[in-house]
């Protein structure tokens, strides 16, 4: 798969590199940030462990059928590391497509997980996908909003994924009301 970049108003969406362990053990390592994260992904103990994630991701990037696959959110106008995002699939049947986010905590409530996710959303869609999923616990008030704000559908709970009772959430392409850009999207 070709490097993804995307660009919205405030962010740049980017391949990971190894170069980004600091930053981003700030977000994957942050316990506030990693409590959403399992079972899917632990909390990283130390930069040179995220050194070690990053490698893995960089490493196993080119053999992902797109749309999967795992972004840097980067802020535009500092070149700040604010966030990581993925459109994986969701077990146990690897038919779904899910969409993560996560943004650093010294970063939440500024929009950028909606921002971010909109534009890998409208990417996605031109991928040959019809739907993406989210899931959330209901407890993770921000994950919930953000998939609405995106516009995606509650379509009721389940503990079909990762073994956890999950709020749903779909967004279908005749229904995505974000930007789709030309097919390529780099």
């Amino acid at each position: 798969m070709a490097p993804l970049s995307l660009t919205t108003e405030r962010l740049l969406i980017r391949d990971w590199s190894v170069d980004d362990a600091e930053a981003a053990f700030r977000i994957y390592g942050n316990p506030e940030v990693a409590m959403w994260l399992a079972p899917m992904m632990q909390r990283v103990t130390d930069p040179n462990a995220m050194r070690s994630v990053l490698e893995a991701w960089v490493e196993s990037a080119p053999n992902l059928t797109p749309p999967t696959g795992r972004w840097a959110m980067v802020r535009r106008s500092d070149n700040v590391l604010v966030g990581g995002l993925a459109l994986r699939l969701l077990p146990p049947y690897e038919e779904d497509i899910e969409i993560r986010w996560q943004v650093s905590q010294h970063e939440w409530g500024k929009g950028y997980a909606t921002e971010g996710a909109r534009a890998l959303l409208g990417w996605a869609f031109t991928q040959d996908v019809d739907e993406v999923f989210a899931v959330a616990r209901s407890s993770n008030a921000r994950a919930v909003a953000t998939a609405r704000k995106l516009g995606m559908e509650w379509v009721g709970e389940t503990t079909k994924y990762y073994g956890l009772l999950l709020q749903v959430f779909r967004v279908r392409r005749a229904d995505f009301a974000g930007p789709v850009p030309p097919s390529g999207g780099g």
